[in-house]
Protein backbone atom coordinates (compact mmCIF):
# COMPACT_ATOMS: atom_id res chain seq x y z
CA UNK A 1 0.00 0.00 0.00
CA UNK A 2 1.96 2.96 -1.34
CA UNK A 3 5.18 1.25 -0.21
CA UNK A 4 7.22 2.59 -3.12
CA UNK A 5 6.06 6.19 -2.84
CA UNK A 6 7.67 9.05 -0.99
CA UNK A 7 6.20 10.25 2.30
CA UNK A 8 4.90 13.34 0.53
CA UNK A 9 3.09 11.29 -2.09
CA UNK A 10 1.72 9.00 0.60
CA UNK A 11 0.22 11.94 2.39
CA UNK A 12 -1.26 13.29 -0.82
CA UNK A 13 -2.87 9.95 -1.60
CA UNK A 14 -4.19 9.61 1.92
CA UNK A 15 -5.64 13.11 1.94
CA UNK A 16 -7.37 12.48 -1.37
CA UNK A 17 -8.75 9.17 -0.14
CA UNK A 18 -10.02 10.64 3.10
CA UNK A 19 -11.54 13.68 1.46
CA UNK A 20 -13.48 11.46 -0.92
CA UNK A 21 -15.39 9.80 1.91
CA UNK A 22 -18.24 11.66 3.56
CA UNK A 23 -17.85 12.32 7.25
CA UNK A 24 -21.01 10.40 7.98
CA UNK A 25 -20.01 7.34 6.03
CA UNK A 26 -19.70 5.08 9.07
CA UNK A 27 -21.13 5.01 12.59
CA UNK A 28 -18.81 5.36 15.54
CA UNK A 29 -20.26 2.37 17.33
CA UNK A 30 -21.84 -0.93 16.38
CA UNK A 31 -24.59 -2.11 18.67
CA UNK A 32 -25.48 -5.66 17.74
CA UNK A 33 -28.29 -6.36 15.31
CA UNK A 34 -29.58 -2.77 15.35
CA UNK A 35 -26.34 -1.35 13.90
CA UNK A 36 -27.06 -1.59 10.21
CA UNK A 37 -28.34 -5.15 10.13
CA UNK A 38 -30.90 -5.63 7.40
CA UNK A 39 -32.26 -8.92 6.17
CA UNK A 40 -34.35 -9.44 3.10
CA UNK A 41 -35.02 -12.93 4.41
CA UNK A 42 -33.17 -15.42 6.57
CA UNK A 43 -29.70 -15.32 4.92
CA UNK A 44 -29.38 -11.85 3.43
CA UNK A 45 -26.37 -9.84 4.56
CA UNK A 46 -25.25 -6.28 4.04
CA UNK A 47 -21.68 -6.92 2.97
CA UNK A 48 -19.69 -9.51 1.09
CA UNK A 49 -17.46 -11.06 3.76
CA UNK A 50 -13.73 -10.67 3.26
CA UNK A 51 -11.89 -13.88 2.48
CA UNK A 52 -8.85 -12.88 4.52
CA UNK A 53 -7.69 -10.29 7.04
CA UNK A 54 -4.15 -8.87 7.09
CA UNK A 55 -2.19 -10.55 9.86
CA UNK A 56 -4.70 -13.38 10.31
CA UNK A 57 -3.74 -16.86 9.09
CA UNK A 58 -6.32 -18.39 6.75
CA UNK A 59 -7.35 -21.08 9.23
CA UNK A 60 -10.04 -23.60 8.42
CA UNK A 61 -11.74 -26.33 10.42
CA UNK A 62 -10.56 -27.87 12.67
CA UNK A 63 -9.34 -24.64 14.24
CA UNK A 64 -6.45 -24.56 16.69
CA UNK A 65 -5.29 -22.23 19.43
CA UNK A 66 -2.36 -20.07 18.28
CA UNK A 67 0.62 -19.81 20.59
CA UNK A 68 1.30 -16.53 22.31
CA UNK A 69 4.09 -14.72 20.40
CA UNK A 70 5.87 -14.06 23.74
CA UNK A 71 6.04 -15.57 27.21
CA UNK A 72 2.94 -15.25 29.39
CA UNK A 73 4.86 -13.01 31.79
CA UNK A 74 6.35 -10.79 29.08
CA UNK A 75 3.68 -8.10 29.42
CA UNK A 76 3.75 -8.07 33.22
CA UNK A 77 4.15 -4.30 33.38
CA UNK A 78 0.69 -3.90 31.85
CA UNK A 79 -1.06 -7.28 32.10
CA UNK A 80 -0.26 -9.76 34.85
CA UNK A 81 0.92 -13.28 34.09
CA UNK A 82 -2.08 -15.08 35.59
CA UNK A 83 -4.49 -13.01 33.52
CA UNK A 84 -2.55 -13.78 30.35
CA UNK A 85 -2.55 -17.51 31.11
CA UNK A 86 -6.26 -17.67 31.92
CA UNK A 87 -7.21 -15.40 29.03
CA UNK A 88 -5.22 -17.34 26.43
CA UNK A 89 -5.24 -20.92 27.69
CA UNK A 90 -8.85 -21.04 28.91
CA UNK A 91 -10.95 -18.29 27.36
CA UNK A 92 -9.42 -18.34 23.88
CA UNK A 93 -9.21 -22.14 23.92
CA UNK A 94 -12.88 -22.21 24.88
CA UNK A 95 -13.78 -20.22 21.76
CA UNK A 96 -11.74 -22.53 19.55
CA UNK A 97 -13.30 -25.67 21.03
CA UNK A 98 -16.80 -24.21 20.81
CA UNK A 99 -16.34 -23.24 17.17
CA UNK A 100 -15.13 -26.72 16.24
CA UNK A 101 -18.10 -28.32 17.99
CA UNK A 102 -20.51 -25.99 16.22
CA UNK A 103 -19.07 -26.77 12.78
CA UNK A 104 -18.71 -30.52 13.24
CA UNK A 105 -22.14 -31.32 11.70
CA UNK A 106 -21.62 -28.89 8.79
CA UNK A 107 -18.98 -30.19 6.35
CA UNK A 108 -19.99 -27.54 3.80
CA UNK A 109 -18.94 -24.82 6.26
CA UNK A 110 -15.68 -26.49 7.23
CA UNK A 111 -13.99 -25.33 4.02
CA UNK A 112 -14.51 -21.65 4.85
CA UNK A 113 -11.84 -19.52 6.43
CA UNK A 114 -12.32 -18.01 9.85
CA UNK A 115 -12.73 -14.58 8.26
CA UNK A 116 -15.42 -15.87 5.89
CA UNK A 117 -17.35 -17.49 8.72
CA UNK A 118 -17.21 -14.51 11.06
CA UNK A 119 -17.70 -11.90 8.37
CA UNK A 120 -20.75 -13.72 7.00
CA UNK A 121 -22.30 -15.17 10.15
CA UNK A 122 -25.68 -13.60 9.36
CA UNK A 123 -26.05 -15.81 6.28
CA UNK A 124 -25.36 -19.08 8.12
CA UNK A 125 -28.03 -21.65 9.02
CA UNK A 126 -30.07 -20.70 12.07
CA UNK A 127 -28.80 -23.66 14.09
CA UNK A 128 -25.16 -22.59 13.85
CA UNK A 129 -25.38 -18.83 13.38
CA UNK A 130 -25.14 -17.70 17.00
CA UNK A 131 -22.37 -20.16 17.84
CA UNK A 132 -20.22 -18.97 14.95
CA UNK A 133 -20.93 -15.34 15.79
CA UNK A 134 -19.81 -15.82 19.40
CA UNK A 135 -17.14 -18.51 19.33
CA UNK A 136 -15.83 -17.74 15.85
CA UNK A 137 -15.75 -14.06 16.69
CA UNK A 138 -13.92 -14.81 19.93
CA UNK A 139 -11.33 -16.89 18.10
CA UNK A 140 -10.78 -14.29 15.39
CA UNK A 141 -10.67 -11.34 17.79
CA UNK A 142 -8.11 -12.95 20.04
CA UNK A 143 -6.02 -14.24 17.13
CA UNK A 144 -5.61 -10.59 16.14
CA UNK A 145 -5.24 -9.36 19.73
CA UNK A 146 -2.18 -11.32 20.88
CA UNK A 147 0.16 -10.22 18.04
CA UNK A 148 -1.06 -6.63 18.54
CA UNK A 149 0.80 -6.62 21.87
CA UNK A 150 4.52 -6.70 22.49
CA UNK A 151 6.84 -6.35 25.50
CA UNK A 152 8.81 -3.86 23.39
CA UNK A 153 5.69 -2.06 22.16
CA UNK A 154 4.23 1.30 23.01
CA UNK A 155 5.18 4.72 21.77
CA UNK A 156 3.78 5.85 18.45
CA UNK A 157 3.53 4.25 15.01
CA UNK A 158 5.75 5.25 12.13
CA UNK A 159 5.63 5.29 8.35
CA UNK A 160 2.41 5.14 6.39
CA UNK A 161 0.21 4.31 9.38
CA UNK A 162 1.52 7.32 11.28
CA UNK A 163 0.75 9.55 8.28
CA UNK A 164 -2.75 8.13 7.98
CA UNK A 165 -3.60 8.53 11.66
CA UNK A 166 -2.39 12.13 11.75
CA UNK A 167 -4.24 13.05 8.58
CA UNK A 168 -7.44 11.38 9.77
CA UNK A 169 -7.44 12.43 13.44
CA UNK A 170 -5.16 15.49 13.46
CA UNK A 171 -2.63 14.17 15.97
CA UNK A 172 -1.68 10.81 17.40
CA UNK A 173 -2.84 12.08 20.78
CA UNK A 174 -6.29 12.83 19.39
CA UNK A 175 -6.51 9.32 17.92
CA UNK A 176 -5.40 7.77 21.19
CA UNK A 177 -7.93 9.77 23.17
CA UNK A 178 -10.81 8.83 20.88
CA UNK A 179 -9.83 5.15 20.84
CA UNK A 180 -9.55 5.11 24.64
CA UNK A 181 -12.93 6.77 25.00
CA UNK A 182 -14.61 4.30 22.64
CA UNK A 183 -13.06 1.32 24.40
CA UNK A 184 -13.74 2.62 27.88
CA UNK A 185 -17.37 3.39 27.18
CA UNK A 186 -18.35 -0.09 25.93
CA UNK A 187 -21.29 -1.17 28.06
CA UNK A 188 -20.62 -4.58 29.56
CA UNK A 189 -18.32 -6.71 27.44
CA UNK A 190 -16.91 -5.92 24.02
CA UNK A 191 -14.05 -4.44 22.02
CA UNK A 192 -12.69 -1.13 20.83
CA UNK A 193 -11.30 -1.09 17.28
CA UNK A 194 -9.29 0.86 14.77
CA UNK A 195 -10.60 -0.23 11.38
CA UNK A 196 -10.30 0.52 7.70
CA UNK A 197 -13.78 1.30 6.44
CA UNK A 198 -15.42 2.59 3.28
CA UNK A 199 -12.89 3.95 0.79
CA UNK A 200 -10.03 3.03 3.13
CA UNK A 201 -11.15 5.62 5.69
CA UNK A 202 -9.78 4.96 9.16
CA UNK A 203 -12.48 4.76 11.82
CA UNK A 204 -12.75 3.99 15.51
CA UNK A 205 -15.69 1.75 16.40
CA UNK A 206 -16.79 -0.51 19.22
CA UNK A 207 -18.51 -3.87 19.08
CA UNK A 208 -20.44 -5.80 21.74
CA UNK A 209 -19.42 -9.20 23.04
CA UNK A 210 -17.24 -11.00 20.47
CA UNK A 211 -18.60 -9.28 17.36
CA UNK A 212 -16.01 -8.23 14.81
CA UNK A 213 -16.16 -5.26 12.40
CA UNK A 214 -15.77 -7.71 9.50
CA UNK A 215 -19.49 -8.40 9.51
CA UNK A 216 -20.06 -4.69 8.82
CA UNK A 217 -17.67 -4.55 5.87
CA UNK A 218 -14.73 -3.07 7.81
CA UNK A 219 -11.21 -4.48 8.18
CA UNK A 220 -9.91 -4.66 11.77
CA UNK A 221 -6.42 -3.25 12.30
CA UNK A 222 -6.15 -2.93 16.09
CA UNK A 223 -8.53 -4.23 18.74
CA UNK A 224 -8.66 -3.86 22.51
CA UNK A 225 -10.48 -6.52 24.53
CA UNK A 226 -12.48 -4.86 27.31
CA UNK A 227 -14.17 -7.96 28.66
CA UNK A 228 -13.55 -8.06 32.41
CA UNK A 229 -11.61 -11.32 32.12
CA UNK A 230 -8.97 -9.38 30.18
CA UNK A 231 -8.05 -7.15 33.11
CA UNK A 232 -10.03 -7.80 36.32
CA UNK A 233 -7.39 -9.62 38.39
CA UNK A 234 -5.15 -6.55 38.44
CA UNK A 235 -7.43 -3.64 37.65
CA UNK A 236 -10.76 -4.80 39.17
CA UNK A 237 -13.35 -2.24 38.01
CA UNK A 238 -10.73 0.27 36.84
CA UNK A 239 -11.10 -0.28 33.12
CA UNK A 240 -9.65 3.15 32.36
CA UNK A 241 -6.34 2.14 34.00
CA UNK A 242 -6.22 -0.99 31.87
CA UNK A 243 -6.88 1.02 28.71
CA UNK A 244 -4.10 3.42 29.69
CA UNK A 245 -1.66 0.54 30.26
CA UNK A 246 -2.57 -0.92 26.85
CA UNK A 247 -0.78 1.94 25.10
CA UNK A 248 2.54 0.83 26.62
CA UNK A 249 2.40 -2.56 24.88
CA UNK A 250 0.79 -1.88 21.46
CA UNK A 251 2.82 -3.55 18.72
CA UNK A 252 2.75 -0.74 16.16
CA UNK A 253 5.00 -2.67 13.78
CA UNK A 254 2.33 -5.37 13.49
CA UNK A 255 -0.52 -2.88 13.15
CA UNK A 256 1.45 -1.00 10.50
CA UNK A 257 2.01 -4.21 8.52
CA UNK A 258 -1.73 -4.90 8.54
CA UNK A 259 -2.45 -1.41 7.28
CA UNK A 260 0.12 -1.58 4.50
CA UNK A 261 -1.22 -4.97 3.39
CA UNK A 262 -4.70 -3.62 2.66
Amino acid sequence: MWLNQSILNRRQVLRASIAAVAASALPGSLKGDEAGRSRAGAGAILFTPLQSVPGLPDQRYPFTLPDLPYAADALEAAIDTQTMQIHHDRHHQGYVSGLNRALEPYPDLQTRTLAELVGGWEALPDAVRTAVRNTGGGHLNHSLFWPSLSPSGGGEPSGVLDDALRIRFGTFGAFREEFSRASGSVFGSGWGWLVSGAGGRLEIVSTPNQDNPLSRGMTPLLGLDVWEHAYYLRYQNRRADYVQAFWDIVNWDEVGRRFEAL
